[in-house]
């Protein structure tokens, strides 16, 4: 029996509020031309949007139906032929123009297209919002030889953090090596880089030395989309910091290689710190300027020699110019301490750790503006290992031990941002990732392997002016 409702006060009974929406019937013609319609739209939005298929699909079924199937193969063969021509005759811009924006557009549909909205869901990064799915948007992709870059439209509410520490789960999930997370010059866009080969995998061999170092742009070793990495040593510090066998020893030599036409010129000083009684750096020693290896009080002594000549500049410059500019009679002096910890933190007499500390300290703070610059490299991060981290600009991390220490050398947050320094292999010695100061995401790097040979010849090419080769 329906219930109705009675008003207090009144006799006369009220029926119930209907709040239904009425139903509407529609004719089955009337559904068929809906879905028709709807069916064209949707038909004529993808056409468009996949133009490159159904281009060339359309333009062969009009020659067919107008020449024949003769004539079709015969242009489908004319193509491949101009492309093969294309592709022997200037293979670099072949694959930039020709091959890898195919390969781009193939993989965003068959990989990334295909998957996307399950990606997004499984990954957290689609929402719901009152009762609808949102899921970002796919855009470009562009492919290159060794991964894809994948741009995306980033929802309400999202930064690319969010992202940067999805990456690795979006990887696996289109079954790719690794990701990335960058931010764009778009705020509401976001790309990710993915490898799908690794560039990094082997050993880089020795770069070209340039006649005269770019300290703007010095060549250390290979970035992992394939690119050479130049290093930017004008107005900079380095710190490297990486656990034994992590290829400390690549960086430095890789650095005085690419400054060795500078040493051989007289443009460059360098000033060599090796605490473990020289036996990593000693086979450069014609190279070197000072050479400092053998006790605590030496090696102190010399950097309070670094810190007068630092003044000495200063003071000659000052009102003159706010940069110095290197000359061979005035040159720039870098100054590489193989194992920093060595000098600031494991040193007995207190007296000769506080000349070094405070020797280094006034190097790092006042040293680029008069071309003086410091590479250390060391094992421990900590705090109490090296007080003044703050002041290295540019810090390199390669194989770390721990995930903490990621964030202690190349800055809080790094790692969220994908430098894991922590599962780089035993194996591949020399990859790092290099943080640069006002720069978000850190790169991924592998430095150039010199053998003792190798070195031997770069002694007997580039000794400075007076040094025994």
């Amino acid at each position: 029996m329906p219930l109705i409702n009675v008003i207090p006060g009144n006799k006369i009974p009220t029926a119930p509020l209907n709040v239904r929406m009425p139903m509407w019937h529609m004719p089955g013609w009337l559904l068929l031309i809906v879905w028709t319609v709807r069916g064209l739209a949707r038909l004529v939005v993808l056409s468009v949007r996949y133009w490159w298929l159904t281009m060339p699909v359309g333009v062969a079924v009009w020659f067919r139906a107008e020449y024949g199937s003769f004539v079709v193969l015969g242009l489908v063969l004319v193509i491949t032929g101009g492309c093969l021509a294309w592709w022997r005759l200037h293979p670099a811009s072949w694959l930039r123009f020709g091959w890898h924006p195919i390969v781009g557009r193939w993989r965003r549909l068959w990989v990334y297209r295909r998957r996307w909205a399950s990606a997004m869901a499984t990954c957290g990064l689609a929402t719901v919002f009152d009762g609808d799915r949102y899921i970002p948007r796919l855009g470009r992709v562009r492919s290159s030889r060794y991964g894809d870059e994948v741009t995306v439209r980033l929802l309400p509410g999202q930064i690319p953090d969010d992202w940067a520490t999805a990456a690795p789960r979006l990887a696996y999930t289109f079954r790719l090596r690794d990701g990335r997370a960058y931010a764009t010059s778009k705020p509401d866009r976001v790309t990710l880089r993915f490898l799908r080969r690794d560039p990094l995998a082997g050993l880089i061999q020795p770069l070209p030395i340039p006649a005269m170092p770019d300290f703007t742009a010095l060549p250390l070793g290979v970035r992992e989309d394939g690119e050479t990495y130049r290093l930017r040593l004008t107005g900079s510090q380095l710190l490297i910091a990486g656990a034994t066998n992590s290829g400390k020893g690549s960086v430095i030599w890789s650095l005085i290689r690419a400054l060795a036409g500078g040493i051989r010129s007289g443009l460059v000083e360098l000033w060599v710190f090796d605490p473990k009684g020289g036996m990593e750096l000693a086979a450069g020693q014609p190279l070197f300027t000072r050479f400092a290896y053998e006790d605590p009080d030496t090696m102190a002594g010399v950097l309070e020699e670094a810190v007068k000549r630092m003044r000495q500049r200063a003071a000659r410059l000052r009102g003159i110019t706010r940069q110095h500019i290197a000359t061979p009679g005035d040159p720039t002096i870098v100054i590489v301490v193989d194992e920093l910890a060595a000098l600031t933190a494991y040193i007995t007499d207190r007296k000769v750790k506080e000349r070094i500390r405070e020797a280094l300290g006034l190097l790092l703070s006042q040293g680029r503006a008069v071309d003086v610059h410091v590479i250390a490299a060391l094992q421990d991060p900590r705090k109490e290992v090296l007080p003044f981290r703050d002041l290295f600009p540019t810090r390199i991390g390669l194989r770390l031990t721990e995930k903490e220490q990621v964030d202690m050398v190349l800055g809080d947050g790094s790692r969220n941002r994908g430098a894991r320094c922590d599962q780089i292999p035993e194996t591949t010695p020399g990859i790092g990732y290099v943080a640069l100061d006002g720069v978000r995401e850190p790169v991924r790097v592998r430095f150039s392997y010199l053998t003792d040979t190798d070195i031997a010849q770069l002694v007997r090419d580039y000794a400075r002016p007076g040094g025994a080769a």
